[in-house]
């Protein structure tokens, strides 16, 4: 069984999307703003809880865990 390339965000799933071969300069530089825009946006109504998360979920396991061996 063949694995689903992994993504930027490290998922192997996420919106089908492929870019068209025939796009012209202006038209992906026209996408590229968009997401620009998109992510500005986010960063700035959600940064600190984005931050937050993201800190969280790159954490190893072993440092995630509610449970600590003792300093000892």
């Amino acid at each position: 069984m063949k694995r689903d390339p992994m993504l930027p965000s490290g998922r192997r799933r996420g919106l089908a999307f492929i870019v068209p071969d025939d796009w012209t300069p202006e038209q992906a530089l026209a996408v590229f703003e968009l997401l620009e825009d998109l992510l500005a946006i986010v960063t700035g109504f959600y940064g600190p809880q984005l931050h937050e998360l993201l800190r969280q979920q790159r954490m190893p396991a072993r440092v995630r865990s509610p449970k600590r061996d003792p300093p000892f």
